[in-house]
């Protein structure tokens, strides 16, 4: 780049991975793009180098003693770099899975929420549903006088609820006051004889002010004991109640059942609604406090479901639709049709008719046994299968019952919250007229709207004023960067690693940072082209805001709109790592070398099908009502033998319609899976395809132990391979011996993992080369053999397109091997961990191996957004493998927000016309060019240009 850039990162030998040892300079306080082919070194220049020595010096700035509870980094194969601000990741990696983990929660809007309704909210009656106010102790008196005379009860005035601590400041002031006994985590003790309590343990501490037996006669003394014990704990009484016994007078021995009383909330007429005083904790379901008692918080309870216990409605009960009622055993196959077959004659029901057909109220009996009056009305008890399952499973100790049963589970609403986590008394706040569950199912968009139309009295709108700005600064980030369609109580598990990426994105502009390095992994994942400026927008407010933004990124319109632009290169792994251009758009387009500068300029380009496959709507598969999530009743024809692109804005309901419903439907058609498919009523066309293979971007191994050789079955082939030259046949070796996963071959000093870890306390992991086998992963005996002179470690260290010439007499490694070069993967080790892959670099992966295998002709390939992670070169070497696999026969349905996919479509289904509740409608359903004519349809607008 001409001139000296006077304030830049300036980055001297970066080497790591297969960077050829760069140096260059970086604006501060720009954004800056790091483009170039797959594998060409982009992540390894700003993930492994600049972000990963940010974030040492960060670490090594802090004590011996705080490095210790921080993960640690090595430093990076890099020999300087000056200028370097505090560094932030915000990578595409997927979201949590922690059922807890909610985009509220991720983005701490929910804290606010919680923070909100604890000082402006307006507690009601979960009973009646009547607002509450304040108790006073005469109300509080005469709702305990109530209860049978007899009942023996106890008066406490609660300390400590549910704070760690060894609290003995608590026991010197109780005693200090003159009070001889003390309730500690539900025991009575003397207050001068309270057993050490464990401080890292949540204690209730209570003292007790009086024990009394309800009569007429003690209304005094009770009310002289609630008004001490309010006293005492700011406004709160704890009275705990014993029924009278059967054969007792005075008192009885059952359990104690305790009831709150406060001062500030309570009602009138349902004494059991009775709040203390409201806190943030209250709201969390993440808190014993605030979570619901029947799901902890989760929402969800795992029960038997229906729908899974009977997976096909079409067949008949003679033929075996309760499907957890077969494959038992013969002699309780016998016992189970007897009963269907004395059920059937006792309700009248033919046995040989579709389930579906069978009245609603004899499946009712069928699935949940007969009621009271059942019995009365049919004459007979059954059990039900439903009970009969939940029965079997808590009484079985077979483990094989245990793991078959449990495959008729599923996650169902949880019966007493209905889903809202909480407990009732804190559903019953409102603030606006709403609860806070009923803020977080509404989608961002709408909570938007919702909070800026809030009207509170006085008092309420000067408490809330700060919360609210925050709530409102959130949620506007969250639309700025294309989320409007999320709802805040959607799980982060759900999410997609854009959604994901751009929640974390949303939340470091919240938080206002400047003078700050943000380094970002392709944002626009996900990300329709309608969104795209907003997101432009956000990373260029960061950038004048005064913080460095570098992005590594594939976009096009990212790419044209950046201060300053690195373009790695020229190819993948090995023949990559060099610095090819950097600075304005026409340094790169201007490089010759360059084939990112290639298809910028125009120069190469991916052009349209001379000509499109015909496709007939008549031969399709059929999705029918399709109503999942924000679905909207549809029908949607997915014709068969041709490449289908799915398309919409994002949040329209792609991934629902084609994960959730199409690919769930036909796993249990084809393979009787027992998934739970999307809600639909039906779907046709499924006999004529033999197999549906989806290819998503999740890993392909979960250890260092899978590789790309591995999982395609190179590497089968290739151990076969070496057990037949004479050297292994001499010494009797199998294709086992080739193995570094089982005994035989494999280094047993690392256990084939080449590496051994060291553990370091409050310094890095270290980990080391094996002293034993050198990092090879083999016994030296194994390393003997060789073929062409390599021997079986060297050939998992050569690079697929190295490997394509070596055994280039073997056709059946040559054909596995071949796919891997055509999706462009020819820069990747055969043996490179699967750990060190990324997302698109997986699916890629998982393409090649379904290109190795034999076609059918008959095959369904859903792809979720190939694109990801793919550089214009690497989607043309995508495009033509997809043209490839559907030339076959086959068909191939792509969820796609990229042009260049789309544009190839035979067939496009644009979805819209916006995301979440104003999404999940059909806008427009043909080939390209009678998509653009449609003007209700933002990908219409964006593909005609494409299209010219």
């Amino acid at each position: 780049m001409a001139g000296q850039i006077e304030k830049a990162i300036k980055i001297t030998g970066a080497a790591e991975h297969n960077l050829k040892n760069i140096s260059l300079s970086i604006p501060r306080d720009k954004l800056v793009v790091i483009t170039g082919i797959s594998g060409s070194g982009k992540s390894s220049l700003a993930f492994d180098t600049i972000y990963a020595e940010g974030r040492r010096k960060y670490v090594e700035s802090l004590s011996a003693y705080a490095r210790q509870f921080l993960e640690q980094m090595q430093k990076p194969a890099v020999s300087e770099i000056t200028g370097l601000p505090p560094t932030i990741a915000i990578e595409q990696r997927s979201a949590s899975h922690n059922p807890r983990s909610t985009v509220a929660t991720t983005t701490e809007i929910y804290d606010y929420f919680r923070l909100l309704f604890a000082r402006a909210g307006q507690p009601h009656c979960w009973v009646c549903g009547k607002e509450i106010t304040s108790q006073h102790p005469s109300q509080i008196v005469e709702s305990i006088l109530t209860r049978p005379e007899g009942t023996k009860i106890q008066i406490c005035a609660p300390l400590v609820r549910g704070k760690k601590g060894e609290h003995k400041d608590i026991f010197t002031a109780i005693q200090r006051e003159g009070f001889v006994r003390v309730r500690v985590d539900g025991g009575i003790y003397d207050v001068r004889n309270v057993p050490d309590l464990n401080k890292n343990k949540k204690h209730e501490i209570a003292a007790l002010v009086d024990r009394l037996i309800l009569k007429d006669t003690i209304r005094v003394r009770l009310a002289d004991s609630v008004e001490t014990a309010l006293k005492l704990a700011d406004g709160v009484v704890l009275v705990l109640l014993q029924k009278p016994n059967a054969d007792k007078a005075n008192g009885g021995n059952g359990k104690w059942k305790e009831i709150i009383y406060s001062e500030k909330f309570a009602c009138p007429k349902h004494p059991q609604a009775s709040l203390e005083e409201l806190s943030p904790r209250l709201f969390s379901f993440n808190s014993p406090y605030g979570a619901c008692r029947s799901c902890d918080g989760l929402g969800t309870i795992l029960e038997f479901d229906p729908d899974l216990i009977v997976p096909d409605e079409t067949v008949s009960l003679e033929s075996g639709a309760i499907d957890a009622w077969r494959k038992g055993g013969k002699r309780m196959n016998i016992f189970y049709n007897r009963l269907v077959k004395r059920f059937c004659r006792k309700m009248g029901t033919s046995k040989a008719i579709p389930f579906r057909q069978i009245p609603t109220e004899h499946v009712r009996i069928l699935m949940h046994g007969t009621s009271g009056a059942d019995e009365k009305k049919y004459g007979m008890s059954f059990e039900g299968v439903i009970p009969n399952l939940v029965r079997r499973w808590e009484n079985t100790t077979s483990e094989y019952v245990k793991t078959r049963l449990t495959g008729y589970l599923s996650q169902q609403p949880c019966q007493s919250c209905q889903g809202a986590r909480l407990r009732p008394e804190a559903i019953a706040v409102k603030v606006g007229g709403k609860s806070i569950n009923e803020l977080a199912a509404l989608n961002i968009e709408e909570a938007q709207r919702s909070f800026s139309r809030l009207k509170l009295d006085k008092e309420r709108t000067i408490i809330a004023a700060a919360v609210l700005k925050e709530i409102q600064a959130r949620l506007k980030f969250m639309v700025d960067v294309g989320l409007g369609y999320l709802t805040l109580d959607r799980m982060s598990s759900t999410l997609a690693g854009g959604e994901a990426q751009r929640i974390r994105l949303a939340t470091q502009v919240g938080s206002g940072l400047v003078g700050v390095c943000y380094v970002l992994d392709e944002p626009t994942i996900g990300l329709h082209k309608r969104d795209n400026a907003r997101l432009l927008g956000i990373l260029q407010r960061l950038s004048k805001s005064g913080n460095t933004v570098i992005v590594v990124e594939h976009d096009e319109d990212i790419i044209k709109c950046a201060d300053h632009i690195v373009d790695i290169g020229p190819a993948a792994g090995a023949h990559g790592g060099e610095v090819l251009a950097q600075g304005k758009l026409s340094d790169i387009t201007g490089c010759q070398r360059s084939l990112t500068g290639d298809y910028l300029s125009g120069r190469k380009s991916i052009e349209l099908p001379v000509k499109r496959r015909g496709y007939n709507l008549r031969k399709c598969i059929e999705v029918k009502g399709a109503a999942e999530n924000n679905l909207k009743n549809i029908d949607v024809k997915f014709p068969l033998g041709v490449f289908t692109c799915v398309t919409g804005v994002s949040g329209s309901g792609k991934s629902t319609l084609v994960s959730e419903i199409l690919l769930k439907a036909l796993k249990r058609r084809l393979y009787q899976s027992r998934g739970k498919p999307g809600a639909h009523r039906t779907i046709l066309g499924t006999s004529q395809i033999d197999k549906v293979i989806e290819i998503d971007q999740s890993p392909i191994g979960k250890t260092p132990r899978s590789n790309p050789a591995t999982y395609t079955g190179a590497f089968d082939v290739i151990r076969k391979l070496f057990s037949m030259t004479r050297e292994a046949k001499i010494r009797g070796y199998k294709p086992g011996r080739f193995s570094f996963n089982v005994k035989g071959g494999r280094c047993e000093y690392c256990k084939g993992q080449g590496t051994k870890k060291i553990e370091m306390h409050f310094l890095p992991d270290v980990y080391v080369t094996c002293q034993s086998c050198k990092g090879t992963r083999f016994n030296p005996e194994t390393l003997t053999v060789t073929y062409k002179g390599k021997n079986i470690a060297d050939v998992l260290k050569m690079q697929i397109e190295e490997s394509l010439d070596f055994f280039a007499n073997f056709p059946t490694i040559i054909r596995i091997l071949r796919t891997l070069a055509d999706v462009g993967m020819g820069y990747m080790q055969l043996g490179q961990a699967s750990t060190t892959l990324s997302g698109g670099e997986a699916q890629r992966v998982k393409l090649s191996a379904e290109l190795g295998k034999a076609a059918t002709g008959h095959t369904l390939y859903l792809l979720d957004e190939p694109t990801t992670g793919l550089h214009f070169a690497d989607i043309h070497n995508l495009l033509n493998v997809l043209q490839r696999l559907t030339d076959c026969g086959n068909t191939v349905v792509v969820i796609e927000h990229n042009l260049d996919v789309i544009k190839m479509a035979d067939y496009i289904i644009d979805l819209g016309p916006e995301g979440g509740d104003a999404g999940g409608q059909v806008v427009a359903a043909g080939k390209p060019e009678d998509i653009i004519k449609n003007g209700n349809s933002y990908t219409a607008k964006f593909l005609k240009e494409k299209l010219g």
